[in-house]
């Protein structure tokens, strides 16, 4: 039969085990969050189907200077040869008249340019430059103008600049601006906001389609952590990295071996120095675990939001009504 003082050093043990595991965890807790990278691959099929946005020119402006080289821009552009377009459409604005309004639309072309190639501070730069500004409704492409504006915004975390421009859109376009809101969130791997979309819609939609997806297939942080802290690798284990698991069992099971080797022959500097590189590995493990579900989590929501962002052309870019 055990002692009681032995039966009572065991209870007080256990609890004590379990603080510690509680606070390994706390003092290395990541984020339960997703930060999702999720980007358009740009196709020319798309812009093959879509017109363009102003009238083509006359007999008389195709024959001058600044319409030839016009034309030839908008044939680089509509090949996506978005360089050349580029420079060609700014020489057809040194040689076009300021009073005509050609020259707003070879700006706008401009814009839709820089916007198509990713370059979104020129896009910037290009629009305050530019006569563009001073533009409303009337401008043919101001829906257009008005997204590349906010995804350009968007992308340089200029969010004062960015709430204008949904000012803009919600006066003029609200059926857009909604779409915007619900790309924003999807985009954002900003769940509570999906979800709150998602309760107008009609049931089922593709936005409850995504949360689930998301819901039933995502791993939980805190759960690979203290698996982790449990038992190193086993956090690893949980999310399907099994070499990784197996990796951190070693390395862990070999420094406590050592450590635990050095202490009962009383090498006491060696087990000291030994325990302190396996503090190292198993708190560390205890971090990367947390990262590595975050990680999972994080690819696995921008491949299905990837999904439903094409699909169903909520990324900014697929919004255009028009092309070259």
């Amino acid at each position: 039969m055990r002692p009681w003082s032995s039966l009572k050093r065991s209870m007080m043990i256990r609890p004590a085990f379990a603080i510690l595991l509680l606070f390994a965890c706390a003092c290395y807790r990541v984020p339960d969050r997703i930060d999702p990278r999720v980007s358009y691959q740009l196709q020319d099929q798309h812009f093959q189907h879509l017109s363009g946005a102003f009238p083509p020119l006359s007999k008389e402006e195709r024959a001058s200077d600044w319409g030839k080289e016009y034309v030839i821009a908008r044939a680089f552009a509509e090949e996506l040869d978005l360089y050349r377009a580029v420079s060609t459409f700014k020489r057809a604005q040194i040689l076009i008249e300021d009073n005509t309004p050609r020259k707003l639309e070879i700006q706008y072309d401009i814009l839709l340019c820089f916007f198509l190639a990713k370059r979104y501070d020129e896009v910037i730069e290009a629009f305050e430059k530019s006569d563009l500004a001073h533009v409303d409704k009337s401008f043919f492409a101001y829906h257009d103008l008005l997204l590349i504006l906010y995804e350009s915004y968007r992308e340089m975390d200029d969010e004062e600049k960015q709430a204008k421009i949904i000012e803009l859109m919600e006066k003029s376009f609200p059926a857009t601006n909604e779409e915007l809101k619900v790309s924003t969130a999807i985009r954002q791997g900003d769940l509570a906001m999906i979800d709150e979309f998602a309760c107008g819609f009609q049931h089922p939609s593709y936005l409850d389609n995504l949360m689930d997806c998301y819901c039933e297939n995502k791993k939980s942080v805190a759960t690979a952590q203290f698996l982790n802290a449990l038992i190193p690798g086993a956090g690893y284990l949980y999310i399907g990295q099994r070499k990784s698991a197996l990796t951190a069992f070693l390395l862990n099971g070999l420094f406590i071996a050592a450590a635990t080797q050095f202490f009962l022959h009383k090498h006491v500097a060696a087990g000291i120095i030994t325990t302190g590189f396996e503090a190292g590995w198993y708190f560390g493990g205890i971090y990367g675990a947390g990262e590595e579900a975050k990680y999972y989590n994080e690819r696995l929501y921008e491949r299905a939001a990837s999904s439903v962002l094409n699909e169903h052309k909520l990324f900014p870019i697929l919004m255009l009504d028009h092309a070259f």
